[in-house]
């Protein structure tokens, strides 16, 4: 026989009586802020309003907390998603006020509720993205939106840790308009109003169409080169709406289960 493997001392963690879904913004600068940093934020922040955490069994328990599908550092966003999970009823309400006051100003709670039945993650199935260019006339933003959408195939080349991988960023692109950042609300505070930009909803494959990708398609099919790095922005992400290219809530099914 094999040596007797060790146990955790201790009694067994509480069990989970209840997930709660949040939604969170990253505004300004702290759109510098990487999924770790966020990750240490949160976990700061639900220690300093006493939620009651469910953790993990084993020798190193941990918080259950599971992220979804966040965005790259440096890209703001009005919709990042994190689910955890406590072995005390909380109110959805309490707990959105408590978590925003105990994160720091650009880390914004926007919605918590309980979930529902289903993954999270498999409800993400496209971003609505803004892209803002600073210093480029709008036509010419139009004209290279005009020429990526009249091309059926557009290779891109990034550098994965398994290596170089190359792949096809149009297919993934659904719909791609070229506007004026008055026309999108979270542009409003940050960029001028007539500054132009790109708005694209992406399908979510593997390896993920980045903005940065669309970018670089850019490039290559219109010679689109940006004289500053233009403002990215996730304006939503979620399921399809049935029939069409626009991404619907991905929390709506969990409020209409809880009753709100």
């Amino acid at each position: 026989m094999g040596p007797r493997q060790r146990e955790p001392s201790g009694p067994p963690p509480a069990p989970v009586v209840q997930k709660l879904r949040i939604r969170y913004a990253k505004r300004g600068r702290l759109r510098f802020s990487s999924t770790r940093d966020f990750q240490r934020a949160l976990q700061r922040a639900l220690r300093r309003a006493a939620v009651p955490m469910a953790f993990s069994a084993g020798f190193h328990p941990h918080p259950k907390i599971s992220y979804a599908n966040a965005a790259s550092t440096g890209t703001a966003s009005e919709a990042e998603y994190v689910e955890i999970s406590v072995t005390e009823r909380v109110d959805p309400d309490a707990l959105r006020a408590a978590l925003d006051a105990a994160l720091p100003t650009g880390l914004d709670v926007v919605q918590v509720v309980e979930a529902g039945p289903g993954s999270l993650a498999e409800r993400l199935e496209a971003s609505d993205w803004a892209v803002a260019f600073r210093g480029i006339p709008a036509g010419t933003v139009a004209e290279a939106t005009a020429a990526f959408l009249a091309t059926d195939r557009v290779e891109v080349t990034r550098v994965l840790k398994s290596g170089p991988r190359i792949f096809d960023a149009r297919a993934a692109v659904l719909s791609m308009t070229a506007a004026t950042a008055g026309s999108v609300a979270a542009l409003t505070d940050v960029v001028p109003a007539e500054c132009a930009i790109i708005r694209l909803v992406v399908r979510h494959t593997t390896p993920a169409v980045r903005p940065d990708d669309i970018l670089t398609a850019l490039r290559a099919v219109a010679g689109l080169e940006p004289p500053t790095p233009p403002l990215v922005v996730r304006l939503a992400q979620g399921p399809l709406r049935p029939g069409s290219v626009l991404v619907a809530d991905p929390l709506a099914a969990d409020e209409k289960a809880d009753g709100a």
